[in-house]
């Protein structure tokens, strides 16, 4: 019985110790030193607008006014549900991302007409074969508010028109809202859509 203790008595003090170290010493070291360094990042990199959070510069919203500018396809609304679906068990939790629908998927193909259809009657000035793929296409996780500069520039003159603005102004705020390559050589620049409504929010008095 005592060989049997010694046999098991040091994997199972390994296993507690790492359940400590890793499960919860270096969780908490961690989250503390992201919570000092980089407080904003470690608190959702929210956004606030006269004391009220207006959203995450890292998630994508769902803007349907023809004065905001729009985003990629996204799974913004991942955790919205009625009480009665609650209720009658069709909720089933939250999750989220993006559906991962393959390219021969029928239903891919569908959504990606419909949401060509839409921005076409909303930019009437484009062609479907100027549409960047961007602005048909979900990221990876299925949130991200990001759009190449291109998809951001090829509504411009739709928003001209929708918000009264100037297309040097819109043009400035695109610009002020693009974020460079990682360290200058990593993926590539990218326009915050969220950044870019917020400031086409204040000019129309919306914010």
């Amino acid at each position: 019985m005592k060989k049997l203790f010694d046999s098991v008595k040091r994997p199972i003090l390994v296993s507690v110790v790492l359940l400590v170290v890793c499960g919860f010493a270096y969780p908490l070291l961690m989250t503390g030193l992201a919570g000092l360094f980089f407080p904003h990042q470690a608190g959702g990199s929210l956004i606030e607008v006269d004391g009220k959070i207006v959203g995450s510069s890292l998630v994508g919203q769902d803007f349907t006014e023809d004065f905001y500018m729009k985003c990629r396809p996204s799974a913004v609304n991942y955790n919205t549900y009625t009480q009665e679906q609650k209720e009658g068990g069709e909720y089933t939790g939250v999750g989220s991302g993006s559906a991962n629908l393959g390219p021969t998927n029928p239903a891919l193909l569908t959504r990606v007409q419909e949401d060509m259809k839409v921005f076409l009657e909303k930019n009437p000035k484009v062609s479907p074969e100027d549409i960047p793929t961007d602005l048909l296409t979900a990221s990876g996780s299925g949130l991200d508010p990001h759009i190449s500069p291109a998809s951001a520039n090829i509504q411009l003159d739709a928003l001209v028109v929708a918000t009264g603005m100037s297309m040097e102004a819109l043009q400035d705020i695109v610009e002020h809202n693009t974020q460079g390559k990682g360290l200058g050589i990593f993926g590539e620049e990218s326009v915050n859509v969220l950044g870019v409504n917020l400031e086409i929010a204040k000019f129309m008095g919306k914010v």
